[in-house]
């Protein structure tokens, strides 16, 4: 086969995943990670239907996703005395099974971490295409040449700033922000915990609270045109969700005393990376949110896991053709990436009106949400080639 040699940037689970399908197709895989090691905990990601457990169950871990699921949790959205007002279903939320992003990372990682090397603290800092390949510099390491190099690193990629151009070309502001603070509780769960929570969720306009939910103690949503701050700089950010809530009615005065007391915080925009006219750039390609991100869209992990496994199947069917299976690549998750292109958490969470709570509410109990549902679970369940088996029946051949 061609290019077999192939560079990943990314190991959360786009990147893993996809180191997966590559190796068991024989490609020589590298990982590199810009964290020192792989992050635990983290939010809850879910997924749905029977194209996700295809693929999951190829790869040999849907047993392991399961023995490491988290419960059900249902959001009760509550009016400023505590008087529930909607709801939404941890079966939506939640999909058919749903578990930590960090203990994904990680079964993935144990899945593949024998067979492909893994590069944790560093990142690619240059990209230079060749006519056989592309040089990578990283920023701690030697440079180091790939026939082929993936950006799996988030809907922030490096990768895709260094091959494609700056953020702000493909990256589309969706006008909220959100914060999610403290580990969720089914992180440290007991033997005695129940199968399903209800988180409480409070809204104003153009702000949401929640506390107790899958995603970590606490989840604040707010709107707001783009902020101006440093991704790595914490303590700025706690500062911006304090004084955002500051005024806010319910519990919320109750959570922003005990933020500080939560060692995991996080802040980012609800964006989404606008319609790319390709996921690849000669050599390079993308895959999971660095082509198709929409931030807490709720496809985001269902896309990157399908992702993977087109990218390295058509790889291998045009037997190293890059151009070719990119192509291909492309068609395919046009298809995928059709209905997530139109969410918007932050709208949903966070209406910026009153009488948009009050729709809000109502739609949750109409006949067109349990519709938007239905739309939702059939896109997740396009069904997808078996790769598997036709690369086997290439190989006979």
């Amino acid at each position: 086969m061609r290019n077999k040699s192939v560079l990943i940037s990314g190991a959360s689970i786009a990147g893993p995943a996809l180191a997966y399908w590559l190796n068991r197709y024989g490609f020589d895989v590298t990982v590199v990670e810009r964290a020192s090691s792989l992050r635990p905990g983290g939010q809850a990601v879910d997924f749905t239907g029977e194209t996700h457990r295809k693929v999951l169950a190829g790869m040999g871990i849907l047993d392991d996703i399961y023995a490491h699921r988290t419960g059900t949790t249902d959001i009760a959205i509550v009016d400023g005395t505590g008087a529930r007002q909607a709801m939404i279903s941890g079966d939506f939320t939640g999909g058919d099974v749903e578990i930590l992003r960090g203990d994904l990372a990680r079964i993935m990682y144990e899945k593949t971490c024998r067979d492909c090397e893994y590069i944790f603290g560093d990142s690619i800092s240059a990209l230079t295409e060749t006519d056989d390949g592309v040089w990578v510099e990283f920023e701690k390491g030697a440079p180091r040449g790939f026939d082929l190099v993936f950006g799996a690193d988030g809907i922030h990629s490096r990768v895709r700033r260094l091959a494609f151009g700056p953020e702000q070309d493909f990256v589309k502001h969706l006008g909220h922000y959100y914060c999610v603070a403290g580990a969720s509780p089914w992180a440290t769960k007991s033997a005695g915990t129940p199968e399903r929570m209800t988180a409480y969720g409070y809204n104003e306009p153009g702000k949401c609270v929640i506390t107790g939910g899958s995603k970590a103690q606490q989840l604040y949503i707010f709107a707001s045109p783009e902020l101006d701050y440093a991704r790595d700089d914490a303590q700025a950010q706690r500062r911006i969700v304090k004084e955002t809530f500051a005024d806010v009615g319910w519990e919320a005065s109750r959570m922003l005393a005990e933020m500080d007391d939560f060692d995991d915080f996080f802040l980012d925009s609800i964006s989404m990376v606008r319609k790319m006219k390709s996921y690849s750039r000669g050599r390079i390609a993308l895959v999971g949110d660095s082509g198709y991100g929409n931030t807490l869209g709720g496809f985001g992990t269902g896309l990157a896991v399908q992702g993977a496994y087109i990218i390295a199947g058509e790889l291998t069917l045009a037997d190293g053709d890059y151009p070719a299976a990119f192509a291909r690549y492309d068609e395919r998750m046009r298809a995928l990436t059709k209905l997530a292109d139109y969410s918007n958490a932050g709208r949903f969470f966070a209406p910026k009106t009153a009488l948009g709570i009050k729709f809000r509410n109502w739609f949750l109990h109409s006949w067109m949400f349990d519709m938007t549902v239905k739309m939702t679970e059939n896109v997740k369940t396009i069904e997808l080639p078996d790769y598997p088996a036709l690369v086997a029946a290439a190989d006979a051949n």
